[in-house]
């Protein structure tokens, strides 16, 4: 523990953990004994922070959320796995994530700079990547993989084993089954691909070159001819654009799911 840490009387910081230099701890906050905190993180009132848990620097941990505790996995064992979470992110209340299992790989880990509103939800062995913003009560599933950029809105679900491609965007009130192509937009109460997110790719200043390749790509995915992964093959040899080429890799990777196709 490190002095110039601030700690509450009243929390409780188990032997063994490790406190980085200006962290705040809170009032009836529980550290548990594995658990790192970086420089600078900031845990508000009522915060649990369990297992092997390691938390980057200046990250804020709203009320009542519960970092690190065993998975909601019935396979579990109590195998020695661990979470691992990033740099700067804003977890606010009651959100829960859990530590990882031997059959996902042992880690769920998350990236920085994320946002995880009140009530969210990241389960076991999930990989979430940087800027991802989790709307209220959203969950993840376990073994869920979210690249760089994703948004999942508010009430909304994603199946274990789902991936979801960089940039992409969910709407709220939507259950995700299967994996969505980068930049892709999903609305609809049963996740219909519904177009490409647009106003993220324009936000991020994407020249309007690649905006338009990006829109025939989705056009040729939607109608050409063949199977989905052969309209992807097609586009990977034709394309001179790199937003469509991580698309069409993507398309491409080994999945345990099956595509969100365009309608």
């Amino acid at each position: 523990m490190t002095e110039a840490a601030t700690i509450h009387p009243s929390a409780v910081v188990e032997p063994g953990a490790e406190i980085g230099p200006g962290c705040e701890i809170g009032p009836f906050c529980h550290i548990g004994p594995m658990v790192k905190l970086g420089p600078n993180c900031v845990l508000k009132s009522h915060v649990v922070v369990t297992g092997d848990t390691e938390i980057g620097e200046e990250t804020t941990i709203f009320s009542f959320a519960v970092i690190g505790e065993v998975p909601q996995d019935l396979k579990f064992r109590g195998e020695k796995t661990r979470l691992v979470v990033g740099k700067r992110n804003r977890i606010r209340e009651h959100v829960t994530m859990n530590c990882g299992t031997e059959g996902g790989g042992g880690t769920t880990r998350v990236g920085d700079d994320g946002l995880f509103m009140a009530g969210c939800h990241v389960a076991h062995d999930a990989q979430v990547g940087d800027r991802v913003i989790l709307v209220n009560n959203a969950a993840l599933a376990g073994h869920c993989v979210l690249e760089d950029d994703v948004i999942v809105g508010g009430l909304s679900g994603v199946h274990q084993w789902v991936r979801i491609g960089r940039g992409a965007i969910i709407g709220a009130v939507t259950m995700v089954t299967n994996d969505v192509i980068p930049f892709g937009l999903v609305q609809a109460p049963r996740g219909k691909l519904d177009g490409l997110n647009l106003v993220g790719l324009k936000r991020r200043g994407v020249a309007r070159s690649d905006i338009t390749a990006l829109r025939a790509a989705f056009q040729m995915l939607a109608q050409g001819e063949g199977a989905f992964a052969d309209r992807a093959r097609r586009l990977r040899d034709e394309t001179q654009s790199d937003y469509v080429r991580e698309i069409t890799d993507f398309v491409l990777a080994e999945s345990d799911r099956h595509f969100l196709t365009p309608g």
